[in-house]
């Protein structure tokens, strides 16, 4: 089956090289990804999949299924680009991978009993599409998520921690700061006392979490005491749990200021809150001993680095998952940059691309036709839920 796999990848090598350019050439932003769903529902729906457009009603989200029944392995397809910067996170690789494992996978297996599905999800970027089509249920009954991820370092596992965003505003009274200063209270003087305070508190957070703030609005003129000032506070942590805990602090924090300052706050979840990534290990070490045969061996992270949040974390809380990270340029370089989005159309980015589309499919060969590894997979994923 593996022969079949590495002869099919080789077979559509060229064809899925020109999805990955065509991705790149022409980024979309989040939730805009009109022509990028397009496209690779298109290519899976060309193929024999059944495509469903528009799922959790997300315009640019879509699924595909080949097959029936269970087991049934996922893979996510991310396809936004950054705005002003395009493919510098290197998406157009992560959809066009996901888009080959599926169309290999489905040639190989020859109407065996399970499916395959192909999940358009699209925001990752801040969005979190696969937070709301996993709300919707869209992975609901699926046994492995198998995706990767283009990056600087050859990791087996995704260092990813959990984030969301809140919005604190606090609201005061207006005056003339000389004419009647004592009738007014000044709502920005609170929200910059609470950045003193969440300054105080980041001394003696755990590791792995961090609140990051900016303020929003802070008045209309210096002739007016301001009567509302308002901050968005970026929070991440280790893990969900961790993350909650935060949010609390932070909420606590600002109750206490508006208190001491006559005020009265509001604070309001600001963004989808993106889980913690929980890496199926017995999975991800399958996929890094198919990556290997590529020439491509996969280390265990570095400890105490960690490589922002995504909405696979989401995924991962439900279904086992793998996210590893695979170098597509050097150590010393970084995504989100401009040199990033040109190694994720280089020739280090085609090879990258073809090795993976092998490991991801080989990968779920193993999961559709093995249940004592599915076992141990959701054996796993139980443990960490425990």
């Amino acid at each position: 089956m593996y022969d079949r796999v590495r002869e099919e990848v080789a077979r559509r090598a060229e064809a899925l090289w020109a999805v990955a350019s065509a991705l790149h050439a022409d980024p979309e932003t989040a939730f805009a990804e009109h022509r990028a769903a397009a496209l690779l529902g298109g290519e899976l729906e060309g193929a024999g999949f059944e495509v469903r457009r528009e799922v959790a009603g997300l315009p640019t989200a879509f699924t595909a299924r080949s097959g029936r029944g269970r087991p049934v392995v996922a893979f996510p397809l991310e396809y936004d680009a950054l705005p002003g910067l395009g493919h510098a996170c290197g998406h157009n690789l992560i959809a066009a991978a996901g888009l080959g494992a599926a169309l290999v996978v489905d040639a190989v297996r020859g109407g065996a009993e399970g499916s395959v599905l192909a999940v358009g999800t699209p925001a990752e970027e801040g969005g979190g599409g696969k937070a709301l089509e996993v709300a919707a249920g869209v992975f609901d009954d699926v046994d492995a998520a198998l995706m990767f991820h283009p990056g600087v370092y050859d990791w087996v596992r995704a260092p990813l921690t959990a984030q969301e965003q809140y919005r604190i505003g606090f609201r005061g009274r207006a005056a003339h700061p000389t004419g009647n200063p004592t009738e007014g209270i000044d709502a920005l003087a609170a929200l910059i006392e609470l950045f003193n305070v969440v300054s105080s508190l980041g001394r003696r957070l755990p590791e792995g979490s961090h609140v990051q703030g900016i303020i929003t609005q802070g008045g209309t003129a210096t002739n007016i005491v301001p009567e509302y000032a308002e901050g968005r506070f970026g929070l991440r942590a280790l893990t969900t749990g961790a993350l909650d805990e935060l949010a609390g602090q932070l909420r606590t924090a600002a109750e206490g200021v508006a208190l001491a300052t006559g005020t009265s706050v509001s604070a309001e979840r600001a963004s989808v809150r993106y889980e913690h990534f929980r890496d199926s290990v017995v999975l991800s070490e399958r996929f890094a001993g198919h990556l290997e045969r590529a020439g491509i061996p996969l280390t265990p992270p570095v400890p105490g680095v960690y490589l922002g949040s995504s909405d696979i974390g989401n995924v991962s809380g439900r279904v086992p998952a793998i996210h590893p990270f695979v170098a597509i340029m050097g150590s010393d370089g970084s995504d989100h940059t401009p040199e990033f989005a040109e190694a994720a159309a280089s020739e280090r980015g085609r090879r990258v691309l073809l090795a993976v589309v092998e490991a991801l499919a080989c990968t779920a060969v193993d999961v559709l036709g093995d249940a004592e590894l599915r076992a141990r997979a959701w054996g796993d994923l139980r443990r960490t839920e425990g």
